[in-house]
């Protein structure tokens, strides 16, 4: 790669020096406000600087049609010329770890030094601001692959999340990255959708908190979080990537919007990311309703907002909204989005003609670069002293042992134990066997947006870069006795008899028989889960739902364990099996987890993020379904779920005292009211509970969900001991979008719900909202404050 060694230094204006002659300047003057050090450089600056400072550049795109984003191939076909593309600045470097495989050092050392050719090359010293995906950890090689989010969810635990999120950070920082392409904060809505994986659950409560807990850890890492993906993109007609969106106001802003309010809000967030979305007609990425009145405007939002990849080019090739690159950019950059990624197309040539055509207002630029460069000042990449080669540059590791440590218990608390008629724990001395395509294959821990995943499929030479022991390498090791394996079938292939027949002997000669079914992550078709690998139903994929029938006709006890991206539809399959355990692409070390789960080496507390469907082809509904959406006279089809939302099971049964109300004023539409209760750990062993808080409002001006997530305590006692949980519930939990398309805290009859699942009550408590009808926003306080107390309690 070339680039120029002559920087033009021709002034502009007041006759702007270079960067190298005026270090004094006031853009790198730390005594004065961000404000003014940005004023002075939007001032000086010509067109072609401003434009450069929003666009990213993804010199490291393949353009062979083996991409990584969607039609990459279409738009990268015109490689990037690097010195031209820099000789005005930079505003970001699109994933240079997140390409192809590169060892840590020499991929620090190389970004610096195009770095420094970024800063060296334009009038200012800027340099840019590089971006990675994080969402299962820093997606370079050599990184550690932490358990995707459906797993984040299953553990109920955000403060394992934003600990796991905080070392994500500190590693792409010692890397020299500056912001992180996640948390995805929407809210599955249909189990087919190839991404669903990368959801927390169906459950904007559940999903808003852990959400926010990672963007904490993230931001307090010092790396710039980024919302994805604002906003309705998981609510896809027949759950198809990039579908049209039919969604009400109402669902949209009840369902959709809340974990997007809580992470600006109460996260601290510093970026967004439009969605693909169209709803009704208009797409995201030209929507100034909602990238401007409601996220800045209302929200009070006040930092980037970034292009999905290509989303301003497919306002003309996708949306047919825009007639050419120049009104995209012109519909965008009028809606609200600052920076054009992953490569320039849009806000380059294209924006710049059409300002000196007088057909966009250069005042629309300005305001998107005082954005961009506020947060290059934040991030210190105008200051003084700023250089490019990260500190301890030659000690980089991506994969450390606290890293890994985490990631082992996040793993830990997402298996989810469904059912069990004792052949859990696995006895030490049996004769086991395990078979099923996911058996012995270590990319069955992780998800699409892991590295080894997401780009190291394209790089087979490489290696994975980290160590991935399958379930059946860990069960070995964990297990004393005999353990044998057969594969059984592929993922997503035909049946194959003798395949299946192996099988059938394996278990047949086996006290136990462990059988591993359910996705390998993809992208674009290449795998059965992932960003644009979407499902026509809820069967599992290929053959496999016959291997699992083939095995339990043996009579063997099955456990039948599912690595899934989505849940599926197992409810004949369920009862069969001696027991069932679900987990969410647990991670790198997510086989050990399941192997310490499966022996009671650990205690599985997991609970369902999502639904498991009853019906393979049924409605794909989630468990947040108004009356009518659930069984009902009028219609011969079951929506019933075999394994509800929240559902999950421990090898020791906790016992929880009866719930006492204690709040000593009555509860009003401005207040709180306060319920606790005792649990106790009557096994011998350490475990955990969940306790879980749900809403049911009986009547309501509008039609409601039956029940809801308001509150949830992750309770971890040592064996025989206990604690006790206390919620807090705000009235503005209630809250709902009434008739007027305003929200509402409306006065009456309520019922709050103690429970182990959403279909589980514990016990249900009658209350009144007293007082008048009351209208919230946004301020409105979203969560039920929780405490517990771990004492010995007097039980009830």
């Amino acid at each position: 790669m070339n680039r120029t060694t002559e920087v033009a230094t021709t002034p502009v204006g007041d006759a702007v020096p270079t960067a190298a002659d005026q270090p004094s300047a006031v853009w790198r003057d730390l005594s004065r406000p961000a404000a003014e050090r940005v004023d002075a450089l939007v001032e000086a600056m010509t067109l072609d600087e401003k434009l450069a400072q929003l666009v990213g550049v993804w010199v490291g795109a393949d353009p062979s049609g083996a991409g990584v984003a969607p039609h990459q191939h279409d738009m990268t076909a015109d490689p990037v010329v690097w010195d031209e593309v820099i000789a005005s600045g930079l505003g970001q470097l699109t994933r240079p770890f997140g390409t192809r495989p590169v060892e840590p050092v020499a991929g620090a050392r190389s970004l610096a030094a195009s770095q420094r050719q970024v800063a060296d090359a334009n009038r200012f010293g800027i340099p840019a601001l590089v971006h990675e995906e994080c969402l299962t950890g820093f997606a370079a090689w050599q990184a550690t692959a932490y358990p995707a989010p459906l797993a984040w969810g299953a553990s109920f635990d955000p403060d394992l999340v934003a600990e796991m999120s905080g070392l994500i950070g500190r590693s792409m920082r010692a890397a020299g990255v500056h912001q992180g392409l996640a948390p995805v904060l929407d809210v599955t809505r249909d189990y087919r959708w190839g991404r669903t994986e990368e959801t927390i659950g169906e459950d904007p409560y559940l999903v808003g908190t852990v959400a926010t807990a990672y963007v904490r850890g993230l931001e307090r890492s010092g790396i710039v979080a980024t919302l994805k993906h604002f906003a309705g993109y998981s609510a896809s007609r027949a759950g198809r990537n990039l579908a049209p969106v039919a969604i009400g106001p109402r669902e949209f802003a009840d369902v959709v919007l809340p974990p997007f309010e809580m992470a600006v809000r109460d996260g601290g967030v510093r970026s967004v990311m439009q969605s693909y979305t169209e709803i009704d007609g208009l797409p995201s990425a030209a929507d100034a309703g909602l990238l401007t009145t409601l996220l800045r405007d209302t929200w009070g939002f006040d930092g980037t907002v970034v292009a999905d990849y290509f989303a301003i080019k497919f306002l003309q090739t996708l949306h047919g909204v825009a007639e050419d690159e120049a009104h995209a950019a012109a519909l965008a950059l009028a809606a609200g989005v600052d920076v054009e990624l992953p490569t320039v197309r849009c806000y380059g040539t294209p924006l710049r003609e059409a300002v000196e055509r007088g057909d966009v207002d250069e005042a629309l630029v300005d305001r998107a670069l005082r954005r961009v460069l506020h947060q290059k000042v934040e991030l210190g990449l105008l200051d003084p002293d700023w250089s490019p080669l990260p500190e301890d540059v030659d000690e980089l590791r991506l994969d450390s042992p606290e890293a890994r440590d985490v990631a082992l218990r996040l793993a830990r608390e997402s298996v989810v134990l469904l059912a069990n008629d004792g052949v859990l724990p696995l006895r030490p001395d049996l004769r086991l066997t395990v078979v099923g395509p996911l058996a012995d294959d270590p990319m069955a821990m992780l998800g699409c947006y892991s590295f080894p995943a997401h780009i190291g499929v394209h790089h087979p030479d490489a290696g994975l870069g980290l160590e991935i022991p399958t379930v059946l390498s860990a069960l070995r090791d964990a297990v004393g006795g005999t353990v044998t394996h057969a594969k059984g079938c592929e993922v997503s292939a035909e049946p194959d008899a003798d395949e299946i027949a192996e099988a059938v002997a394996a278990a047949r000669d086996a006290d136990v028989c462990v059988v591993a079914v359910g996705d390998l992550a993809g992208l674009f078709g290449r795998g059965t889960s992932g960003e644009g690998c979407d499902a026509t139903d809820l069967r599992l994929p290929g053959a496999q739902a016959d291997l699992v029938r083939a095995v339990l006709a043996t009579g063997t006890p099955v456990v039948l364990l599912l690595i899934t991206g989505r849940p599926y539809a197992i409810g004949d399959l369920a009862d069969g099996a001696a027991a069932v355990v679900q987990t969410f692409f647990p991670g790198q070390l997510g086989g050990q987890a399941i192997a310490d789960v499966l022996t009671g080496a650990v205690s599985p507390s997991g609970r369902l993020p999502v639904s498991l469907p009853g019906e393979e082809s049924g409605q794909p509904g989630t468990y947040l379904s108004a009356p009518l959406g659930r069984r009902s006279e009028v219609s011969n089809v079951d929506p019933t779920h075999v394994f509800p939302f929240g559902h999950g099971l421990g090898y020791d049964t906790f016992t929880w005292s009866p719930v006492r109300v204690v709040s000593d004023e009555p509860w009003t539409t401005d207040s709180e009211v306060a319920l606790e209760l005792d649990v106790h750990n009557p096994g011998t062993r350490p475990g955990a509970d969940v306790v879980q808080l749900y809403l049911h409002d009986p009547v309501a001006q509008v039609t409601r969900p039956v029940v809801r997530l308001v509150g949830y305590a992750r309770v971890e006692l040592n064996g025989g001991a206990s604690a006790r949980v206390t919620f807090r519930v705000p009235a503005d939990v209630t809250s709902f979008t009434g008739l007027a398309g305003r929200r509402v805290v409306e006065p009456g009859a309520v019922q709050l719900r103690v429970s182990r699942s959403s279909a589980d009550v514990h016990e249900a408590v009658d209350l009144r909202l007293d007082g008048p009808l009351r209208e919230v926003d946004h301020t409105r306080r979203w969560l039920s404050a929780v405490s517990v107390t771990h004492e010995e309690v007097e039980r009830a």
